[in-house]
C-alpha cells in the first residue's frame, strides 16, 4: 500500500469500464499505473498530459486506485511541434521505463524540459539531451569521449556504436558511421559545430532502437507527418 502525496505528471490514460479511466502517471517514484475513478468528472478534468499534479495512491500490485489528484501547479501549454515533443517524451517513458522503478532525476529532468519547451526553443538539443538522460538512467548509457577498449575518442577518427558497448573504432568508411569531432561535441553539448545534432539524431536512434523492440513510435511519425509541406 502506498501513502503520502506524489508529485507526478500523466503520461497517457484510456477509458476504463463505464466511468473511470486508467492512468500511467510518472513520479519521482517511477512509473506508476491506476485506475482513476470518475474520470468523467473533475478528476478526469485534472488527468492530462503536462500539468504538475499531487498524487495520493491505494492499494497492492502494479495496478493501484487513485486516492487524491490535485493540480500542485498551471499546466505547461505546448502546441504544434512543442506538442508533439512533449508526446513523444511521454511515448519514450511509457516504452522503456519500468513500473515501479524509481528516477527522481529523471522525473525533475522531465519537469524541466516541459518548461523549456513551453518557451519555444529550438527542439533537437532539448529531445537529444532528454534521449541520453533516459538511456543513462536506465543503464544503457555510453561514453561519448571514450571508445569501447577504453581508448580517447579522436577528432578524425570514424567510430560505430555497438548498443551494448559504446562507440568502436572503425578503420575504414561505412555507412551508419559517426565521426569523431561531433561525438566530441556532443560529448560537450557544443550544437555549434556542423554536423553535431544531425548526428546526435542518429546516435540516439540506433541507441534506441534495441530497446524499442522495433515497434515504431507514433509519435515519432505524427511529428514527421507535421512537418511535411501541405499537399494540394
Amino acid at each position: 500500500m502506498l501513502s503520502g502525496a506524489l508529485p507526478a505528471f500523466v503520461l497517457h490514460s484510456w477509458p476504463y469500464k463505464e466511468t473511470s479511466a486508467l492512468v500511467d502517471f510518472l513520479t519521482p517514484q517511477g512509473r506508476l499505473r491506476a485506475v482513476l475513478r470518475g474520470a468523467r468528472g473533475k478528476a478526469g478534468g485534472l488527468a492530462r498530459p503536462f500539468a504538475p499534479l499531487e498524487l495520493e495512491l491505494r492499494g497492492r500490485g502494479e495496478l493501484k486506485n487513485v486516492a487524491r489528484l490535485e493540480a500542485s501547479g498551471l499546466a505547461v501549454w505546448l502546441q504544434g511541434q512543442t506538442l508533439y515533443s512533449g508526446l513523444y517524451l511521454n511515448e519514450l517513458l511509457l516504452r522503456l521505463l519500468p513500473a515501479e522503478d524509481a528516477h527522481p532525476g529523471l522525473f525533475e529532468h522531465y519537469a524541466l524540459t516541459l518548461q523549456a519547451l513551453a518557451a519555444n526553443p529550438p527542439l533537437e538539443p532539448l529531445l537529444r539531451a532528454f534521449e541520453w538522460r533516459l538511456l543513462d538512467e536506465l543503464g544503457y548509457g555510453f561514453a561519448l569521449d571514450i571508445d569501447i577498449a577504453g581508448r580517447p575518442i579522436t577528432a578524425e577518427g570514424l567510430y560505430r556504436l555497438q548498443p551494448d558497448a559504446g562507440l568502436e573504432p572503425v578503420g575504414q568508411l561505412q555507412p551508419g558511421l559517426f565521426q569523431g569531432a561531433d561525438l566530441l561535441a556532443m560529448a560537450e553539448a557544443d550544437w555549434s559545430s556542423p554536423g553535431a545534432l544531425a548526428a546526435a539524431k542518429r546516435l540516439m536512434r540506433q541507441a534506441l532502437a534495441p530497446h524499442l523492440g522495433g515497434r515504431p513510435l507514433v509519435s515519432r511519425e505524427l511529428f514527421m507527418t507535421l512537418k511535411e509541406p501541405a499537399r494540394d
